[in-house]
């Protein structure tokens, strides 16, 4: 088996004792390879979000169809609809501290605020964007395709008995479970092959590598 190539992380043992594990930790980070010269590095996906999007439209088209309308009839002669007029007289006679107001008030600056977040942040925060091979072609993967995949790469280390790996945006945390060998000895093989599995993910900014290994807990 390939010596791994970054430096050798730190590790962290507990103390056996009654109710405890035995444990074996380390965090690395490894160096994602360079994106490919003219191919530049790409931020998340932008999320289309197509329902809040479809209901802002829905709410402001039929507003503004009902005002329109009541406006209309009103010039044609007609009385303004009953809640135009309630509307007018709560305006023209609450105060501006009034709990109604200010509750109002408090909902439309909530509902604004997430309509601006919605509209300055790409979202898709499952979807990890990848390296680009061709300047025209842009491919993501997604988080628990990517836990998959380094689950079964660890799963391959002699001594793994079970393994439980979270995928973030900038670390994969990867729990096992050995049931023989040496804890240091399974958590620097897991340190190796899941870090050239996280190399090999293709991922534009490569996350870093979070490892820990402990005994399966005593039955009864």
């Amino acid at each position: 088996m390939s010596e791994p190539t970054q430096p050798v992380p730190v590790v962290e043992r507990e103390q056996d004792g009654p109710g405890r594990l035995d444990q074996s930790g380390s965090a690395a980070t490894y160096t994602g390879r360079p994106t490919p010269e003219g191919h530049g590095a790409d931020g998340r996906f932008w999320s289309p979000r197509r329902i809040p999007a479809a209901l802002v439209a829905v709410v402001v088209l039929g507003a503004s169809g009902i005002l329109l309308y009541d406006v209309a009839a009103v010039r044609a002669g007609h009385s303004a609809m009953h809640w135009r007029r309630v509307l007018a007289r709560e305006l023209a006679h609450r105060p501006l501290n009034d709990v109604w107001v200010l509750t109002g008030a408090g909902v439309a600056a909530a509902l604004g605020l997430w309509l601006v977040v919605l509209a300055v942040t790409p979202g898709l925060r499952a979807v990890l964007p990848m390296r680009r091979a061709h300047t025209d072609v842009r491919a993501g993967l997604d988080r628990d395709a990517a836990a998959m995949v380094l689950r079964d790469r660890a799963m391959q280390v002699s001594g793994v008995q079970s393994v439980r790996v979270r995928m973030k945006r900038h670390r994969a945390e990867v729990r096992a479970v050995s049931h023989f060998r040496q804890l240091d000895d399974v958590r620097a093989d897991l340190d190796t092959v899941v870090g050239e599995a996280v190399q090999g993910l293709g991922l534009t900014r490569t996350p870093g590598l979070s490892v820990r290994v402990a005994r399966p807990g005593k039955k009864g």
